[in-house]
This record gives structure tokens, C-alpha cells and sequence, in this order.
């Protein structure tokens, strides 16, 4: 059985760990109380003595492809980008969630009609602190929800926060642990494609919490961004602002950047591909293919999102929002747009496959 000690030489000396907290994450909820994070939020052992030894931490990994065919076959997974129902496009019936949240706001409305029927207890939602700052936020009711969508102060004059980096990655399992205190049945989880991975692996090895994972909820990712004192310099050289003109930030095809005076700028991604997150650039999932339904504004008009429905569950949870919280966009307007919204998510998934299959014959050595 492999254990930390084999993901640390495999997967975080390498530089594929996404930090997303899954090892350590199991590790506390079984009690073993072995694995902690260090100041740049990379897994490392806390209390050695305390590790049994289990390889837990190693079986839900991402990047360990540990049972992969199991799982893979278990789930259902079909390339190129895991099993798709349903191609939807929508946007919530809600101004005010529309003003608030991103790309049309159905992952807010979706959430928001799951509480309102009673179908979750709770939710993990990134929250939103600044334009490139999002932290972690466990909600227990609709009003909550919204609330963390519009969540906005500037706090980039703090002395703390203006030492730190900013990032667009919020690591989700921070919040796992408050949701078993709680006791909470049915959660709700917002990720990105790495997390989802790793919580649905969670799942089919039966880890704890995983009994308590009622949907997960993935976003198309191209990738997470890190913003130290030398990247915001050099985001403030390509796009010609200031930092403290930033008003919104959006990843789609391109890191698109709305000022406080509307003006949008649109920088192309690989302007900035060496200030992501270091495992992005190996990370060949954009389309959260192991989530039940998978969401994002690519291929979709401004304003509304792009669904891709993945299980039973979801594609009835959507049907039971429709006309409630959400509403689909006119297919009359165009009759081709879901084929066309999945034929850019497919293309999409291979320009980043391909990249980060490059950037490990690159960078890594393992041929």
C-alpha cells in the first residue's frame, strides 16, 4: 500500500499537487490527525507517528492513479470529456443573482432552488473577497448562497493581504471539516475540476466525509492563477492599468478583466501561463468530467452559462429548477447552440489536454 510519503515523491516534489486538500483532508476526518499544510498550503506531515500507514491520502489523489480503471469504469467516464446527458445553456430567473454572479448564475440559482426544496443542508461556495482573492465559504441556506455570489470588499490595502498572494483557487476542503461538525447530511460542493476529482474519488473509496456529498457541482477550468507583487506588476504592464482599477475578473477563453470604469480588457491566456498555479500547467481536465454537472461561460452568449448535465440526479435536479430558478436560453434563436456549446467545450478540453501533456515531457521527467 502506498502511502504519503510515496505521494510526496511522486506528485508533490514533481510539482503536480493542485493543493486542493484532499489528503489532508481524509486524514482529519478519520482522526489520524498525521497530515497537515505548510505555509504555502502544500500537504506535509504534521505528527509523522500519528500516520498508520492506511494510503488513504494516496487513493484519492488526483494525480495517483491509484484503481484507476475501477474507478474509471465505476463512474462511468467516456472521452473525450466524461459522460454527458444533456447540453443545456441558462441563466437564472434572478436579477439580482444575475447582477451578482457569474456568467448567467445558474450554479448560484441551481443551489439556491436545492435549499429552497430541501434537497441540501448545505453547500461548499467559493466566496469572493476581492477580484483575484476567493476563499473558501460553507453556506447552510438560499440567502447565504447569494450572498456569497455579490461578496466583495477591497482588500488590498490590508497589510496582511497586500504580503500574501492573491489567487483565483480556493481550496474547497477547508470547509469540509465545519460541515461534519455541523452534522450536516446533504452538501453541496462548488469545485474546480481537480477538487471534484478528488471528492468523487472520495466517494468511490468510501471515505469519509463522502456519505454527506449530495451533488458536486464542477466549473470549467483553464487554469488558476497566482498574483504576487511581481505577477500584479506584470498583469498591470500586458493589460495597461492599475491594479486598483480591477473591478471583476472572469476566466473563459482568456483572463477578461472588468475595470471600475466598464472598460473590459481581454488578455490571452498564454500571456500569463507562467503566473498560474504551478500543477495547472499539467492539469489535463477543463471540463470537470467527474462531476454531475459541470458549468462555465464558454461557448455560451454573454450572460448566460454553459451545463453540461453528467448523472440522473442532476439532470432531474436541473428539470426541477427550470422555470423556477432557472430559465434555458430560446433554442428558436439558435437551434444549434447546445451542439455548438459542446463542440467548444470538446476543443477546449483537447487544447488543454494537449498543453499539459506537453508541459510534462517539458518540465517533468517521465518521458
Amino acid at each position: 500500500m502506498k502511502t504519503f510519503a510515496n505521494l510526496q515523491e511522486e506528485v508533490i516534489q514533481k510539482g503536480l499537487c493542485h493543493r486542493c486538500g484532499g489528503c489532508v483532508s481524509v486524514c482529519t476526518a478519520i482522526n489520524y490527525g498525521a497530515l497537515g499544510f505548510n505555509e504555502e498550503g502544500y500537504p506535509q506531515y504534521k505528527d509523522v507517528e500519528k500516520c498508520i500507514e492506511c494510503g488513504v491520502c494516496y487513493m484519492v489523489c488526483p494525480e495517483a492513479a491509484y484503481e484507476e480503471e475501477a474507478f474509471m469504469k465505476a463512474i462511468g467516464w467516456e472521452p473525450p470529456i466524461g459522460p454527458v446527458l444533456a447540453v443545456k445553456v441558462g441563466r437564472a430567473i434572478s436579477p439580482e443573482i444575475r447582477q451578482r454572479a457569474t456568467d448567467g448564475g445558474v450554479v448560484t440559482a441551481l443551489l439556491v432552488h436545492l435549499f429552497k426544496r430541501g434537497m441540501i443542508d448545505g453547500a461548499v461556495v467559493a466566496k469572493r473577497i476581492s477580484p483575484f482573492k476567493v476563499v473558501p465559504s460553507l453556506v447552510t441556506s438560499a440567502e447565504e448562497v447569494i450572498e456569497a455570489a455579490g461578496f466583495y470588499h477591497d482588500v488590498s490595502a490590508g497589510v496582511q493581504d497586500w504580503s500574501e498572494k492573491y489567487s483565483t483557487f480556493a481550496p474547497s476542503f477547508e470547509e469540509m471539516r465545519p460541515a461534519m461538525v455541523e452534522k450536516l447530511k446533504r452538501v453541496a460542493i462548488v469545485g474546480t475540476p481537480c477538487q471534484i476529482h478528488t471528492l468523487r474519488k472520495m466517494q468511490f473509496f468510501k471515505v469519509a466525509p463522502s456519505e454527506t456529498f449530495y451533488m458536486l457541482l464542477g466549473l470549467f477550468c483553464s487554469g488558476h492563477f497566482n498574483f504576487d507583487e511581481a505577477g500584479r506588476k506584470k498583469l498591470e504592464e500586458i493589460g495597461g492599468f492599475k491594479w486598483d482599477d480591477i473591478a471583476k475578473i472572469n476566466i473563459k477563453d482568456a483572463l477578461i478583466i472588468t475595470l471600475q470604469n466598464g472598460e473590459v480588457k481581454r488578455i490571452p491566456l498564454d500571456e500569463v501561463e507562467d503566473l498560474k498555479r504551478p500543477a495547472c500547467k499539467f492539469c489535463e481536465d477543463y471540463a470537470a468530467e467527474f462531476a454531475d454537472i459541470s458549468f462555465g461561460g464558454i461557448g455560451a452568449p454573454d450572460g448566460w452559462t454553459s451545463v453540461i448535465i453528467r448523472t440522473p440526479k442532476a439532470r432531474g435536479a436541473f428539470a426541477d429548477a427550470r422555470r423556477k430558478t432557472i430559465e434555458e436560453f430560446p433554442l428558436e434563436e439558435d437551434p444549434k447552440l447546445t451542439e455548438k456549446v459542446l463542440e467548444t467545450v470538446k476543443k477546449a478540453t483537447e487544447i488543454k489536454k494537449e498543453k499539459a501533456k506537453e508541459n510534462k515531457k517539458k518540465y517533468l521527467n517521465n518521458g
